[in-house]
């Protein structure tokens, strides 16, 4: 009884023994796996490669997969074209201009009392400076000099074809913030006796294409008819496209025989001095009216004339039926991918 209750004693202290070791020995190796909490390393710096790849300031107009939703970020905000920042005028005592008008161009209203008399918006003094019939080599860039010179704006109606024949120049007169109308596509006259009236509107409509080909942007709904002459179907037509139509007040008759330039100054002025006000008509494609340009602007800014420029409310939509005409003209091989914006045809990926 004796040896049995000593083996059962001797039985249980071995095994609080063998417990308590593996206690011991299972939480010292506890002890020796967890992790210990140290400061994280600094990173190695990355090869020039990886480091532009890493880079947050390269700009990415390219569209890129969407990050998974744990990770997903707010989204950026829609692209907006960019906006030309205004020029500081480098001249103290430019012409400048005076106010800037905006035109709603709806039911196709006229302006220029040789023609249309209904809106008098002129002050006295006011007057406004257009050009017709360019871009022309030379002669336009003479104008748009001396209009730079002055720090002033104009209103340019181009001709179609001259339009498609030099755009690098039609598009400096829209960068240097001058206003773009039309002038027909081959400045015919649409009261001539062949002139039908779809002849008459594959001129005019044409004629806007081709000046939107050349800018690369739809132009204003402005319009002059060549030689002044009205055609009373065409006069109804814009009253449906919503074209603004555009006379004159003081014509310089510089595209006439014997126009020097300074008679150029002296038939505007002296007109001009008459009525005290008034839209101006010159052309950018004759060459004696940009010699003459930068004194009729000094008499201007000497008489005490201030320049209102003219800009139109929405730009006019193109007829596709004559987009398409104008790039067979061309011969453009991708007609069908110009219609497409910029953005979507050829995108910054890294920079």
């Amino acid at each position: 009884m004796r040896n049995a209750l000593g083996l059962m004693l001797a039985s249980v202290v071995a095994a609080v023994v063998i417990a308590a070791g593996g206690w011991f020995y299972y939480s010292a190796r506890a002890d020796q796996g967890a992790p210990k909490t140290i400061a994280a390393r600094a990173a190695d710096p990355l090869p020039a490669p990886a480091k532009l790849a890493a880079r947050d300031d390269v700009e990415t107009t390219a569209t890129v997969a969407a990050k998974p939703a744990a990770m997903a970020q707010a989204p950026a905000p829609a692209p907006v074209m960019p906006v030309q920042p205004k020029q500081a005028c480098a001249n103290p005592n430019a012409l400048g201009v005076s106010r800037v008008v905006e035109i709603d161009t709806t039911g196709g209203p006229g302006f220029g009392f040789d023609h249309f008399k209904q809106f008098d918006f002129l002050t006295e003094k006011e007057v406004v400076l257009t050009f017709d019939d360019g871009p022309w080599p030379v002669n336009t860039p003479n104008v748009l000099k001396a209009l730079a010179d002055e720090c002033t704006k104009g209103l340019f109606f181009s001709v179609g074809k001259h339009a498609t024949y030099h755009p690098e120049i039609l598009r400096q007169v829209l960068a240097q913030g001058h206003t773009v109308g039309t002038h027909t596509w081959s400045h015919v006259n649409l009261n001539g006796k062949k002139m039908t009236e779809q002849m008459a509107k594959d001129e005019v409509e044409k004629g806007i294409s081709a000046v939107k080909f050349a800018l690369g942007a739809n132009p204003a709904p402005f319009f002059r008819f060549p030689q002044l002459q009205h055609n009373p179907a065409i006069v109804s037509y814009f009253g449906t496209r919503n074209v603004a139509m555009f006379s004159t007040d003081v014509d310089s008759f510089d595209f006439r025989k014997g126009a020097t330039p300074e008679k150029i100054v002296e038939t505007v002025m002296t007109r001009l001095d008459k009525l005290g006000k008034g839209i101006v008509l010159m052309h950018d494609f004759q060459k004696n009216t940009g010699i003459a340009l930068p004194t009729l602007l000094a008499r201007l800014k000497a008489g005490g004339y201030k320049v209102v420029q003219m800009k139109a409310k929405t730009p006019l939509q193109t007829l596709p039926e004559y987009d398409e005409a104008i790039m067979k003209d061309m011969k453009v091989p991708t007609a069908s991918t110009n219609t497409r914006p910029i953005s979507s045809v050829v995108q910054t990926v890294s920079q």
